[in-house]
């Protein structure tokens, strides 16, 4: 195996001999060599798995295309990205203003990726080079790829494998389907024919028979046309995909687009702690490429260079968040030993100080839980194990995180690990958990005690009850308690440390009645909000399909929906509330 950087240039490929590339990553963000960037994480397998890979980081667009073809063709097929967020949430804001700034490019700026570089990119290559495949993944395409609302242009759009005429979309965490599509690739199968790999996406001619696999059950959703002429039967579409995505053993999916069926394969079982190890334990650099080094600092990188991911996938179901439509429900964990492992690293960093930034994943606090008897996981379509209450079979006991947290304090040259993840403190009271008890009461303690640098974060996201019905989001009564006991703790403690609560203005079934109900609560409180946002539609979430059909879909209920961007404006608004008294 190489080992240093990936390849990110013409010259660091003849430096290392290769007369041909397997397979060239085109990618919108920057290159940063860290397992929390998508790009890294798949150059690092492909390469783990013995083949030759390059990448090309925000190439240009705009002029005469020379960074698509510096590298010339791949030997098997080119990789497209667009990074680690979706495109439009990184270009504009809730109110489809433009942003200034990009977090995943050098110096913040903003200008080095176009609108759905997944689609731009593509089509490019497959102008210039039209017989070589295009393999699609990352957020921006998962969560595109069956029909879905787009915020941006306020409409309902194709699978983006239509829309960008690629080959074949990896869906998910994609280095299980990855490593297949690789190995089937390296004993001589032609790229045409490999249709039924799990956890991918293909488009074949509508009158073609489905692809022979006699595992997969198959179910067919509503046509995209039929979508375009019926709400009601794009929210029937959405509830068969969010029910399969949700069980361990999912049918095919297969939606008719134009003379087009999309098809979507189940996805692969959830990784072990070893498979889940083999990913973080591959020879990243945790650095930028020193491509970068005079222009200026990427500021998502610098956000997490001192943080481990310990768990990918979250259980808890919100309806506006993709996390398990592209994770998984299934939490996948590490073992403590990689962990540890990247601990060490991370401590031998040139900048390292000893503060640990973040140890956590979507969630907190959902490090090795899962279902007491697995066999009923698999089958169970339920959108969240926390909502309307917590499954009975969820094992959400939290002794393994604590004892991770004081193994991890008690490497040498770490002063503290703080927990910048958000924790979800339903889990924590019997009062939503029944099974929570003393270790859960002691998690919180050593938490609160040990792991927060002046503020915790938790996400209650609203307190009224119907919104919070909608949000699939416990009772604003826990957060409550919470206060109440982060109080006490840093009371006894002597300890001057914050309690900071998220929230989200205009929500599917909020209304200014419901502002005006969470600025009373607030204020009850002493609590001034800062971490607000106004809700964003993005594609395949629950919470999108009620703002673009108005239906909570699995009752079929009408939903107040703010769709006007003063009366957005005006919600959010409500948030700052102290501001307009400050000002008197």
């Amino acid at each position: 195996m190489q080992s240093g950087w990936l390849p990110a240039s013409r010259k660091e490929i003849e430096l290392r001999g290769w007369d041909e590339i397997d397979v060239i990553i085109f990618s919108g963000d920057a290159y940063v060599d860290h397992p929390s960037f998508g790009t890294a994480v798949i150059g690092r397998v492909i390469e783990d798995e013995g083949f030759r890979v390059a990448i090309v980081p925000q190439p240009n667009w705009k002029d005469d295309l020379r960074d698509f073809r510096k590298l010339g063709r791949p030997k098997y097929f080119f990789g497209v990205t667009a990074g680690n967020m979706d495109s439009m949430v990184n270009h504009y804001t809730a109110a489809r203003r433009l942003r200034s700034d990009d977090a995943y490019t050098p110096g913040g700026k903003a200008g080095f990726r176009p609108d759905y570089p997944t689609i731009i990119y593509t089509k490019i290559l497959k102008e210039i080079y039209p017989d070589v495949p295009v393999v699609i993944g990352g957020i921006e395409a998962s969560m595109r790829r069956l029909t879905h609302y787009d915020y941006w242009k306020d409409k309902l759009e194709p699978s983006i494998l239509v829309s960008s005429s690629a080959d074949l979309l990896i869906y998910g965490m994609g280095e299980q389907p990855l490593r297949e599509l690789l190995r089937l690739l390296a004993k001589g199968i032609p790229f045409s024919s490999l249709k039924t790999i799990r956890q991918t996406s293909i488009v074949i001619a509508k009158d073609d028979s489905m692809p022979v696999h006699n595992q997969f059950k198959d179910v067919s959703l509503n046509s995209f046309e039929k979508c375009l002429k019926d709400k009601k039967l794009f929210s029937e579409n959405f509830v068969m995909f969010e029910k399969e995505s949700n069980k361990i053993e999912s049918a095919r999916l297969n939606e008719i687009t134009g003379d087009l069926k999309v098809i979507v394969n189940p996805p692969f079982q959830p990784m072990g702690e070893e498979e889940a190890d083999r990913t973080f334990d591959l020879p990243y650099k945790y650095m930028p490429h020193p491509r970068y080094n005079k222009k200026g600092d990427i500021p998502a990188y610098e956000m997490i260079k001192f943080s481990v991911n310990i768990h990918r996938g979250c259980f808890g179901g919100c309806s506006f968040c993709a996390i398990a439509a592209h994770q998984g429900k299934q939490i996948v964990s590490r073992s403590e030993e990689s962990i540890l492992k990247e601990v060490r690293k991370i401590s031998e960093l040139p900048d390292f100080k000893g503060y640990l930034s973040d140890l956590g994943g979507p969630s907190a606090n959902m490090y090795r839980m899962k279902g007491k008897d697995m066999r009923l996981c698999k089958v169970c379509s339920r959108p969240s194990c926390l909502w309307p209450a917590v499954c009975r079979n969820l094992n959400a006991n939290h002794k393994h995180l604590t004892e991770l947290y004081r193994k991890v304090d008690s490497i040498e040259g770490i002063k503290k690990s703080f927990i910048g993840s958000g924790v979800r403190y339903d889990l924590l009271f019997p009062e939503w958990n029944k099974n929570a008890g003393r270790d859960e009461g002691e998690y919180l303690e050593e938490l609160v005690t040990n792991h927060v640098s002046g503020r915790l974060k938790v996400a209650p996201e609203h307190t009224a009850p119907a919104v919070l019905t909608h949000m699939r989001k416990a009772p604003f009564e826990l957060f409550r308690k919470l206060k109440k006991r982060f109080d006490n703790i840093t009371s006894k403690k002597g300890l001057k440390y914050e309690i900071i609560p998220y929230f989200i203005s205009s929500h599917p079934g909020c209304t200014e009645a419901d502002m005006k109900e969470l600025v009373a609560e607030m204020k009850t409180l002493g609590i001034k909000p800062e971490q607000v946002q106004d809700f964003t539609p993005t594609p395949m979430t629950l919470s999108t399909l009620m703002y673009y059909t108005g239906i909570e879909p699995y009752s079929g209920k009408k939903v107040y929906v703010a769709k006007n961007i003063e009366e957005k404006r005006r919600q959010k608004e409500y948030f700052f509330w102290y501001k307009k008294i400050s000002k008197k």
